[in-house]
């Protein structure tokens, strides 16, 4: 799995964006020699979400399966690719729905850029959705661990004893489209975080368009007294919803993530700003570079706290409008 003789660069979500992949990649000291970016000493680690959204997904993935192929690199599952396996996968017969993912129209935006960029390559489409079964949804290095959105300990372990690798199979994407089941809170939860139902029923638009009744939530305070203490995503909540107080019930349920755990290392969350350690022990690796922000990595050797002056990445120009 891992070539522990090496260092390792930690890279956050990709998007399709093979152009500033391959800048990182240069920035980082990666060769490209026979078709594959190397690195003599140091193996390249992705959070996910290779796919969705950006202007050259084929070519990203092909860069990043290259490297897993050629032991350069090793990637886990990132909600992304996860949407991709339950969009094309057939739901159970009597669950009442045709395939996993249902087809509405919000969920054919998110996957629609993919589906052109492959719509004349449809062998290539199907081996890559065989791969993303390779991709385990988490990943416990012993003094590291990897997921894409949250680490839940009390569902790793069950799923660990399931699939040891950590990676999934057509079974559990088809058992994860019934809602309240195993697989349906380990997809939920390990790719996608905890989340918090918006009080009174409210509902917010957020700044990619969609409604939702949810915000998403830190997985880590120890203390959190209000909605505001918890909220962990680039869209703030209004004023009056962050100052209301959390029940006892709500502190209960929320997870936490100790400071005296391993070094954790999460994509997903659309972070913006310079990238700095979210605590000494855990970074989100998620800048938004298909938003032009920035794709962002962290370099780790042998260290125990996550070191500020580690992070590395390069900025998304935003293209000048043609005159």
């Amino acid at each position: 799995m891992f070539d522990p003789a090496r260092s390792f660069d930690i890279i956050g979500d990709v998007h399709g964006c093979a152009l500033t992949l391959e800048r990182l990649l240069d920035t980082l000291g990666y060769k490209r020699v026979g078709g594959v970016w190397r690195h003599p000493r140091r193996q390249a680690l992705f959070l996910g979400d290779i796919v969705d959204r950006g202007q050259r997904i084929r070519e990203a993935l092909h860069i990043v399966h290259d490297m897993v192929e050629a032991g350069q690199a090793f990637c886990i599952m990132g909600n992304h690719e996860y949407n991709a396996l339950a969009w094309v996968t057939p739901a159970l017969p009597g669950s009442g729905k045709a395939f996993v993912r249902e087809h509405t129209p919000r969920h054919a935006r998110l996957i629609d850029e993919t589906l052109t960029q492959f719509a004349q390559h449809p062998g290539d489409w199907h081996d890559f959705l065989q791969w993303f079964y390779t991709l385990p949804l988490f990943v416990d290095a012993g003094r590291f661990r990897l997921v894409h959105a949250c680490w839940d300990p009390q569902l790793i372990a069950p799923l660990r004893q399931q699939y040891p690798s950590g990676c999934i199979d057509e079974h559990f994407v088809q058992a994860s489209a019934v809602s309240g089941s195993f697989a349906s809170t380990v997809c939920n939860r390990l790719l996608r975080g905890t989340d918090m139902r918006l009080p009174d029923g409210l509902t917010l638009t957020g700044g990619d368009g969609l409604t939702r009744a949810f915000f998403r939530t830190k997985f880590w305070e120890e203390d959190p007294q209000t909605y505001g203490d918890i909220v962990f995503q680039p869209d703030a909540l209004p004023d009056e919803v962050a100052r209301t107080p959390l029940s006892h019930s709500q502190k209960n349920a929320l997870l936490r993530y100790a400071e005296d755990e391993p070094l954790l290392f999460v994509g997903h969350y659309w972070r913006s700003g310079r990238p700095a350690p979210i605590r000494a022990n855990l970074a989100c690796l998620d800048y938004s570079a298909v938003l032009y922000g920035k794709l962002a990595a962290y370099r780790l050797d042998d260290e125990t706290r996550i070191d500020p002056h580690k992070f590395v990445w390069v900025d998304v120009e935003r293209p000048q409008a043609s005159q």
